[in-house]
Formats: C-alpha cells, sequence, structure tokens
C-alpha cells in the first residue's frame, strides 16, 4: 500500500516512515500542503498534517478531497473538537491526534481500507477470530483473547505486546521495535517494562505460546503447535 505522508516535524515523520516501512507500506513523504497538492505519483492513502509551514492542512484536506476519493487520515497535535469536525466534513476519513503510536495509525489505515473494500457477504461470514495453534485465538475486533476457549484477562499493554508479536509469529522483534510499536514512537522510559509484559505473557498464556529472548536483541514469539504444549517459558538468553 502507497502512503503519501504529509508532515513537517521531522522526527515524527521519520518514526512514522520507519514504522510503516516495516509493515510494508510504501511511503511517500512531503513536509508541506504545496508538496502534497504537487504529488503526481499514485497513492492509495493519505497521511495529512494540519500544522503545516505554508498553508493550513484543513485546506489541503479539501483540495485532496476535490481531486478524488482517496483516503485522507488527519494526524495533528491540535486536540480541538471544531478541528476533529470540520476535518470530517472536509472529506477527511479519520483523524489521529498527537502523540500517537505507530500501530493506532497503521489499525486507522487498515480500517479506513476496509471501510472502502468491505467483505463479501460469504468472507464476512468466514470472518471471525484468528487462530494460533490449537489452543489460541485472538479477535482483535473485539480485543479479546481466549486460551482452550476461555477468555483470558490481559492488560491493555499485554494484550498489544501479544498482537503485535503474534502477527508474524517466529520473526526476531528488536527491543526498538516493539517499544515503538507497542508503547510509543517517543518512549523514553526503561525498556525494562517489556521484560515484565514478556513474563506475564509467558505464564498468562502458557503451552499455547513460547517468547524466546534473544541477548541483545529482542525477542521471538512461537506458536506451539501440540496441543498439549509446554511450559510456555521459552529460551531466556538475555
Amino acid at each position: 500500500m502507497r502512503v503519501l505522508l504529509v508532515e513537517d516535524d521531522e522526527p515524527v515523520a521519520e518514526s512514522l516512515r520507519r514504522g510503516l516501512l516495516r509493515y510494508g507500506f510504501e511511503v511517500a513523504w512531503v513536509t508541506t500542503g504545496a508538496a502534497a497538492l504537487s504529488h503526481d505519483a499514485p497513492y492509495d492513502v493519505v497521511l495529512l498534517d494540519l500544522g503545516l509551514p505554508d498553508t493550513d492542512g484543513l485546506d489541503v484536506c479539501k483540495a485532496l478531497r476535490e481531486r478524488g476519493d482517496v483516503p485522507i487520515i488527519v494526524i495533528s497535535a491540535r486536540s480541538d473538537e471544531t478541528d476533529r469536525v470540520v476535518g470530517l466534513e472536509l472529506g477527511a476519513d479519520d483523524y489521529v491526534s498527537k502523540p500517537f503510536g505507530v500501530r493506532e495509525v497503521i489499525a486507522r489505515i487498515r480500517a479506513v481500507m476496509r471501510r472502502l473494500q468491505p467483505r463479501t457477504p460469504a468472507a464476512a461470514a468466514e470472518a471471525g477470530p484468528d487462530r494460533y495453534g490449537p489452543r489460541l485465538t485472538i479477535d482483535r475486533k473485539a480485543a479479546r483473547v481466549r486460551l482452550d476457549g476461555e477468555e483470558v484477562s490481559l492488560a491493555p499493554k499485554e494484550y498489544d505486546l501479544l498482537a503485535f508479536l503474534t502477527e508474524e509469529p517466529g520473526a526476531l522483534m528488536s527491543r526498538e521495535q516493539i517499544m515503538e510499536a507497542v508503547w510509543d514512537a517517543n518512549w523514553f522510559g526503561p525498556t525494562k517494562t517489556l521484560d515484565v509484559h514478556v513474563a506475564a505473557l509467558r505464564r498468562k498464556l502458557a503451552g499455547a505460546i513460547t517468547i524466546e529472548a534473544v541477548r541483545g536483541v529482542g525477542f521471538r514469539l512461537e506458536i506451539v503447535r501440540d496441543a498439549k504444549g509446554g511450559d510456555g517459558e521459552g529460551s531466556d538468553a538475555s
């Protein structure tokens, strides 16, 4: 999916760009409203900051909407409800307030695209929670996790961590990737909180998943395919 990112704040743009690239998006980044309106390469969705240096982002939103129906997601530090309402009335499809995490932006992109490309009745009937091995299911729409059919109580960040790691089972994720995706792109706190949440998932989902710690790098989640499972602790090399 091709994203046109219109954002003049370089640290925010670079962080968001890296996150989007990691998830397989193609990103064209411009820093002004004029550059956005003159951008002639094709794109599938626009991430539009309102606080641009040369013009009001709301004017850019209106101009882009007049040109076509490409989805527009406004990203802004403005918290005034009036700006949100005006942006949506001018044609924006969604609105994300700063500060935000990369995962939130990606979730909103996917939600907007699903609304524009609704499932067929047959596909909708077949849709349901994602299954990982014989014991674990994750209902991302309802943000619920079940082990052997019983709902597991997870703290919000425990759920976010699990949802992120199960997007690519077996892939080695660095601490930086995980912190940026699950906590915040601008997180400056200790990463020990990540170890605490990993330990909680290992305990609560023992036998359904393992989470291996790779010294100096990060973590790798594996799905236990044997219904009998194991101790779920994974190997900790940190």
